[in-house]
């Protein structure tokens, strides 16, 4: 696969390291000779180290084949989250570090996520593009605020904190873009 195609969630061996890319961000050059760069960053799999690398955009990466299962998050625990295969009730666990950027987002018995297993082991944990939290605490509402009048920051039950609208007030639950970490829309 050239550098070109890499996307966030697939998992690339480099130096015999099996790397799964979390970003990949694209630097054009400002001359005219220069190389479009792919920043790639990712997390080893087994060492769970922080890769970053940058990439010509037609140089060949090595790809890993891994299956995409449908799973359910069901607890979390000092050390790892628990999720259960939707289809053959296998268990698999994750260790909370691997899991840093995505902890935010997870509730008991959320559904809609996708494991990346390779050779039976979990790599990663693939998020759905939003998630519908409750609000826990936030300022009073506004009732003259109007729907695009300034924002307000607000706690939610995972402890993500979010700028929210005027608006909302604590106990409704909202939609929140799990790849920017802002407000979508009321759930």
């Amino acid at each position: 696969m050239k550098a070109s195609e890499v996307k966030k969630g697939a998992v690339i061996r480099i130096d015999g390291r099996n790397i799964i890319v979390k970003d990949v961000a694209v630097q054009t050059a400002s001359s005219r000779s220069g190389n479009t760069l792919y920043k790639v960053r990712g997390r080893d799999v087994v060492s769970r180290q922080k890769f970053e690398a940058s990439y010509k955009g037609d140089e060949t990466l090595q790809t890993v084949d891994f299956e995409r299962r449908p799973v359910q998050f069901l607890f979390r625990d000092a050390d790892a989250c628990t999720f259960m295969d939707v289809e053959s009730y296998e268990q698999y666990a994750l260790d909370n570090d691997a899991l840093e950027d995505d902890l935010p987002y997870l509730v008991d018995g959320m559904e809609g996520l996708y494991a990346l297993v390779a050779d039976g082991a979990l790599l990663a944990v693939e998020l759905p593009a939003t998630v519908v939290l409750p609000i826990v605490e936030t300022a009073p509402a506004m009732k003259a605020a109007s729907a695009s009048a300034r924002s307000k920051p607000a706690t939610l039950s995972t402890g993500l904190v979010v700028q929210v609208p005027e608006y909302l007030a604590p106990g409704e639950s909202i939609k929140i873009n799990t790849g920017s970490g802002q407000f979508v829309s009321r759930a």
